[in-house]
This record gives structure tokens, C-alpha cells and sequence, in this order.
């Protein structure tokens, strides 16, 4: 199982961006924790979780209220 992100702008449209895999949910978690605001500058404004091909879930990198 390999747990990676995907990227979005603000209109939806995917993002390239760091293609990094993780053995666990939780390091891939940590990994955004750590990086969710280079992301952010790079024009990136929701990530995806995905387990293979699975999505696990969408959050948004915008402060609460934008």
C-alpha cells in the first residue's frame, strides 16, 4: 500500500507537485503537516489523500473562513 497526495488550485484544476510516497497514512500526514505551506505558495489550495486508488480524504490548506 502506498499513500500519496495530489494537488489542486483554487478552481479545481490539478497541480504538479512533490510525488512522494509513504508506507503509512500517518507519515503522509505528517509529511503535509510539515510542508502544507510551501504548498500553498506553489498555488496548491486543497490536497488528496489517496491509498492506491483510493481516496482517503480532501482538505483544504486555506486558513478557516477563506
Amino acid at each position: 500500500m502506498a499513500w500519496t497526495w495530489r494537488y489542486e488550485d483554487a478552481q479545481g484544476g490539478a497541480v504538479d507537485g512533490p510525488h512522494e510516497a509513504f508506507a503509512s497514512q500517518s507519515d503522509a500526514e505528517s509529511w503535509i503537516g510539515q510542508t502544507w505551506r510551501e504548498l500553498l505558495s506553489a498555488g496548491v489550495v486543497t490536497v488528496t489523500l489517496v491509498e492506491d486508488d483510493r481516496t482517503e480524504y480532501r482538505m483544504s490548506l486555506l486558513p478557516a473562513g477563506e
